[in-house]
């Protein structure tokens, strides 16, 4: 079974002891409040992951119903997990355009040249459907790691008009990067979310080529 990341260990630990305590599996929204997510699709994405490496699987005929695998939690495995709630809907996947690469580190010139792929995204929760200029770009670098945004990962980019903390796919003087826009007052520039990179203020010009909607976690 392949390696989990420290994010997806965290995760599986806090099921495996909720159930321990109250007997049941936690919801979505227990998950997304407990590691802090901005939203559900984060809950989703790692979901997702535990499921491609095999610690989840998922019940045949079942959406919404999962449970672990026996080999990682014997005395768990005939236990179902499910998520029913309000905003636990099932993953609904659909085909997003790839773009290729963004830098979330410093900028550089490196654009994409058209699509060079599709994949498979899920929808988000209670969407029934994608802009149709949405995107997928491959995140490169660590600038958005408190965000959970890491490298590896893949963003989903959609088309619309940006707000004070989106994170944006942007161009800031000829170059690309992935980072959170900040506007104070008549003042506009991009913020990392690590510590080690500094903000980002355009000299020239700033173009924001869209807003990440949705993260998919690397396996």
């Amino acid at each position: 079974m392949e390696a989990l990341t420290k994010k997806q260990q965290a995760i599986l630990d806090y099921m495996k002891g909720h159930v321990s305590q109250h007997s049941y599996w936690p919801s979505i929204r227990d998950i997304q409040a407990k590691f802090r997510f901005a939203s559900t699709n984060a809950v989703f994405g790692h979901l997702q992951a535990l499921e491609r490496k095999g610690v989840l699987q998922r019940i045949p005929g079942a959406a919404r119903a999962y449970k672990i695998a026996p080999e990682v939690v014997p005395d768990l495995s005939e236990t179902v997990i499910t998520y029913e709630g309000p905003g636990d809907n099932v993953l609904v996947m659909d085909a997003v355009p790839f773009l290729g690469a963004i830098p979330a580190g410093f900028p550089d010139y490196t654009e994409s040249s058209g699509v060079v792929a599709s994949m498979q995204a899920p929808l988000p929760p209670g969407a029934r459907r994608r802009q149709p200029e949405s995107f997928a770009l491959r995140v490169r670098g660590d600038s958005m790691i408190d965000a959970d945004i890491n490298d590896g990962d893949t963003v989903i980019v959609e088309p619309g008009t940006p707000k004070h903390g989106d994170i944006v796919a942007a161009l800031i003087d000829g170059e690309t990067t992935l980072k959170r826009l900040i506007k104070q007052g008549s003042k506009v520039y991009l913020k990392s979310e690590n510590p080690n990179y500094p903000n980002l203020i355009p000299v020239s010009s700033l173009v924001i080529q869209g807003i990440a909607k949705q993260v998919v976690k690397a396996i």
